[in-house]
């Protein structure tokens, strides 16, 4: 039994995220994890909330809160999304908690004794008004290129030009909207990435099993115009964890806060923290997971995340775990992904544009979502979500492929032969052949999910339901129970078995349709069909079964052409 832990890139607290966030991390990261644990592996699967910054503290003024109270509101409704889409984290934690405040502050200490943090002076925008130091991108104004007035103060939006606060016309604060700005110097701690270069380039050389759009995102951060870069780890912010050398002020930092890119990752190690002490574990119980002087050794920790995150995921938190000199766990293996556009633009959350996780599970349930984002994942390329082919995959894969085999052997069976697996006959050829089939078929499955290949290993799943079909045609039970009733219970019997083993293939895919599989057969029992053979007899004559709702519905044109209507627009 092997022991995996499995770590999603943790969404901001900004906001409910949309459908593009969820297939770029958290749902694949959830089909590795319910796999791996199908196959009998210790797992712990974590995620959280990113929940410190300046998008908190706007987002939460916007909302009339305090920015502690927004945070906490906002996991809630998150949790509450995640588990909507049967998300199985073993916890779901939150970057603002003590665990991870009392982390973040470790590692810094850390950083600095082995000479890591340097003192930086830099200019920064500073608002009267707000009495506060902005952000490049929380300063607004006039594109001097292109002349659009919602330009931030570093890039414009409209005509992508990269700019420096400076240069935009009529400058203002992106918070209180005043224009009264000006320019101070202030003191920020950066961490010597510079300094760890050599040892994070032979680290990324080693892993030659990562996907090229990890590794290539990350040495492009390495070797690109002027290389690794020193980065700043700290802000002028109130909200956030506040920058202290232990139990210690850092002298000349008072009234600031760690960057929420450093706290951030971070929270993956205080997540097996705040998941320990919500069980009332002993700190041995994460520790063993992390640190690799008490069991992490043994440890396969894998990560998944959008493309957007590799270099804070391959550079700045390695770095971080590094440069501390403690026995961390680094991770073994980065998952990452393209990303997922909306019916010809892009999905976005600042624009409100695209499904997002809460109104999707209004529409229809989680599975129909879960199918058509893993089946159709941006694995290789950005991939595009439009509401003809999601129509087209519920309808073909979910209803007329898995629906169709389990309600026709499901009513047939009950109608023709009773509410039990029948005892009659016994297999020939065409079960000969299925069999063999099928568990050549499996085989590649497993090999796919292994290697993380999502969509590969979905059109691999599609194709062992597709078989069952065609098996079915082929035997023709309804033909056979007029003639050769011993061989229609035959035929029978392999096909209800089939079911429980489609329900445990499928469940990392369709854990609802999976549990409502086993459910009408009968079956607590979900263990991997490691022999095929075998598997296909664990329902023996005279066990129970029922016939179930009908797992899908199909999507109706008008009903598409509603939705797409619907959310052609932006959400407010």
């Amino acid at each position: 039994m092997a022991r995996i832990l499995i770590t999603s890139a943790i969404p901001y607290i900004n906001g409910i995220k949309h459908l593009g966030n969820l297939v770029g991390s958290q749902l694949p990261a959830d089909l590795y994890a319910r796999y791996q644990r199908s196959r009998g592996h210790e797992v712990l699967f974590l995620c959280a909330t990113d929940e410190h910054g300046t998008p908190a503290e706007l987002a939460a003024a916007k909302a009339g809160q305090p920015v502690d109270e927004f945070c906490a509101q906002m996991h809630a409704v998150q949790k509450e999304i995640a588990e909507g889409f049967r998300l199985s984290f073993d916890h779901f934690g939150r970057s603002s908690s003590a665990r991870n405040r009392a982390l973040t502050q470790h590692f810094a200490g850390r950083l600095a004794d082995n000479g890591l943090i340097e003192e930086v002076s830099e200019r920064q925008v500073f608002s009267i008004d707000d009495n506060r130091f902005l952000p490049d991108r929380y300063i607004t104004g006039t594109c001097p290129n292109c002349g659009y007035t919602q330009a931030r103060g570093d890039q414009c939006e409209n005509c992508t030009k990269q700019l420096d606060p400076t240069d935009l016309i009529d400058p203002r604060s992106a918070i209180s909207g005043s224009t009264r700005l000006e320019v101070r110097e202030t003191k920020h701690l950066f961490l010597r990435q510079r300094a760890l270069r050599d040892r994070l380039e032979a680290w990324i050389d080693s892993k030659t099993d990562w996907p090229v759009l990890t590794t290539s995102i990350a040495k492009k951060w390495l070797y690109d115009g002027d290389g690794l870069q020193d980065r700043g780890i700290t802000r002028d912010l109130h909200w956030g964890v506040p920058v202290m050398r232990g139990d210690r002020p850092w002298p000349g930092m008072e009234g600031k806060v760690f960057y929420v890119w450093f706290d951030a990752p971070i929270e993956y190690i205080a997540c097996a923290a705040e998941w320990a002490d919500a069980h009332g574990y002993a700190d041995s119980a994460w520790e063993r997971w992390w640190r690799t002087d008490k069991g992490a050794e043994d440890v396969r920790y894998v990560q998944f995340m959008g493309k957007d995150n590799v270099p804070f995921h391959t550079l700045s938190f390695p770095a971080t775990i590094m440069g501390s000199g403690e026995p961390w766990k680094l991770v073994d293996y980065i998952k990452s992904f393209n990303y997922l556009n909306y019916d010809g633009g892009q999905f976005s959350t600042s624009q409100g544009r695209g499904v997002f996780m809460d109104q999707a599970l209004q529409v229809l349930p989680a599975d129909y979502w879960r199918w058509w984002l893993l089946s159709h994942a941006p694995e290789n390329s950005d991939a595009e979500f439009t509401w003809e082919n999601f129509q087209a995959s519920v309808n073909k894969d979910l209803a007329d492929v898995l629906g169709n085999f389990v309600s026709r052997v499901t009513k047939f069976a009950a109608t023709k032969l009773g509410d039990t697996v029948p005892g009659g006959g016994a297999p020939g050829p065409l079960e000969t052949a299925l069999i063999a089939d099928l568990g050549a078929r499996v085989r590649e499955y497993e090999a796919l999910m292994e290697a993380m290949e999502v969509r590969k290993a979905a059109a691999e799943l599609r194709g062992i339901w597709v078989i069952g079909n065609e098996y079915l045609q082929a035997a023709a039970p309804w033909s056979a129970i007029k003639t050769d009733p011993a061989r229609a219970e035959a035929i029978v019997r392999l096909a209800l078995n089939l079911i429980r083993v489609y329900a445990i293939l499928s469940q990392p895919f369709i854990p609802d349709a999976a549990q409502a599989m086993l459910a009408a057969m009968g079956s607590p029992d979900a263990q991997w069909p490691d022999h095929i053979g075998s598997a296909l007899t664990a329902l023996p004559p005279g066990h129970a079964f029922t016939v179930p709702e009908n797992l899908f519905r199909k999507i109706t044109d008008e009903e598409r052409a509603d939705w797409q209507t619907r959310f052609a627009g932006v959400r407010t």
